[in-house]
């Protein structure tokens, strides 16, 4: 198999990261794994995830995965923090809280706000390059813009953007930032998502609150000239990282749906209705079954995958699985995000933490929405690869700074 990308418009190097890369494949056996998913995502692409604004088409996985030298991950925003916490380093680890949003020159001011919802900045390097990506937008754009400022994150500086799925807590800030971040990013700044139904309307439909649970500005995107970019099948992410793709289910992974979607445009945004199935009420709204849902990993040079999984609504252990076959490499150095077990009895997280156990991945980072019944049950079970974080929490990852 090769898979080839044009060198005329490789996205390495700040000056060429706007291009947009061609891709050809030449093994039709593996064209739908490392392409884009054939005919239909090569449909969807030139569809228009923007309507009249153009998709950027990803630069596909090829060969093996990138090595880096180091990666750093930033906890954004989370649901807690802990402004006390005492920093610590662990053989391969170091991991370093925020505290306070204090100096000694100036009274106490604003700190870091903490809301329901995630957001984290991965800063990777490989030699002298240097990337740095932007994975989910939190809740609220008060508390993403606020967060990333104190944390010192410059727009100017980033090189893509990922969104996981299209739940309201992962993308709620996104167009706040866009909107304060503008003219500060990057002209065709890279945005992956994993399928068109990330972009449709939801109906919250679970306990304790049922109601609207929102829909991505379109228009935001588009006046922000982000390259939207859709990665249903393996994707490189900034050169240094990648995408899961659209996550199977091979495991023993039950998926609950707490949302609903909703088919077609209303004011400029929504989602086209091809390649979803139609519910029979003819009303345009179905389960949400998060097809879309992408994790984002980085292959860390002798230690193995450190992956982001974001929310785990297709499963934590799903999410791990299909980074290890899209990169080829079984070691797992870290698992970092939310794994989605707080709705599930206290069985199913065991067996979920025994699988885990058998993976054996050197750090567990548990945010979001995991539940305190997973974090009580795996002090037991997995205490030495167990790491607390909160909001602000910078965990980096071979003691390297980046």
């Amino acid at each position: 198999m090769a898979v080839s990308v044009d060198p005329r418009s490789s996205s390495r190097g700040p000056s060429r990261r706007s291009e947009r890369p061609r891709i050809t494949c030449d093994d039709p056996a593996r064209r739908d794994l490392l392409c884009g998913g054939g005919a239909a995502a090569l449909s969807l692409l030139l569809g228009g995830l923007l309507g009249d604004a153009s998709p950027a088409l990803a630069e596909a996985v090829a060969g093996p995965v990138p090595e880096l030298d180091a990666v750093a991950v930033r906890i954004v925003t989370d649901s807690y923090q802990f402004a006390v916490a005492p920093g610590r380093k662990l053989d391969g680890l170091s991991v370093e809280h925020f505290g306070w949003g204090i100096a000694p020159d100036r009274p106490p001011g604003r700190t870091l706000v903490s809301e329901f919802g995630l957001s984290m900045h991965v800063t990777s390097r490989r030699g002298e390059e240097t990337r740095r990506t932007l994975v989910d937008f939190g809740f609220t754009p008060e508390a993403l813009n606020n967060n990333l400022s104190l944390l010192g994150v410059q727009p100017s500086e980033i090189d893509a953007l990922v969104l996981s799925h299209g739940h309201y807590d992962h993308f709620g800030g996104l167009a706040g930032f866009l909107g304060q971040a503008r003219g500060q990013l990057r002209p065709g700044l890279p945005f992956h998502v994993g399928g068109e139904d990330c972009f449709c309307a939801r109906t919250w439909t679970a306990p304790p609150v049922k109601g609207d649970f929102g829909v991505i500005d379109r228009e935001a995107l588009k006046a922000a000239n982000l390259a939207v970019t859709s990665t249903e099948r393996p994707a490189l992410v900034a050169d240094h990282g990648f995408t899961s793709g659209q996550i199977d289910q091979r495991s023993f992974e039950t998926l609950l749906s707490p949302s609903a979607m909703k088919l077609g445009f209303a004011h400029g945004s929504g989602c086209y209705p091809g390649g979803q199935a139609q519910d029979e009420g003819g009303q345009g709204l179905i389960p949400d079954q998060f097809r879309h849902e992408i994790a984002t990993a980085f292959n860390l040079k002798g230690h193995g995958l450190v992956i982001l999984t974001s929310c785990s609504h297709r499963g934590v252990v799903n999410a791990i699985r299909q980074a290890q076959a899209v990169s080829g490499i079984e070691k797992v150095h870290a698992v970092i995000g939310g794994f989605h077990l707080a709705p599930y009895p206290p069985d199913y997280v065991r067996q979920t933490i025994a699988t885990l156990k058998d993976i054996g991945p050197d750090f567990v980072v548990p945010l979001h929405c995991t539940g305190e019944t997973f974090y009580e049950i795996a002090k037991t079970e997995m205490p030495k690869a167990l790491v607390r974080a909160y909001t602000g929490t910078r965990l980096v990852f071979n003691g390297s700074a980046t």
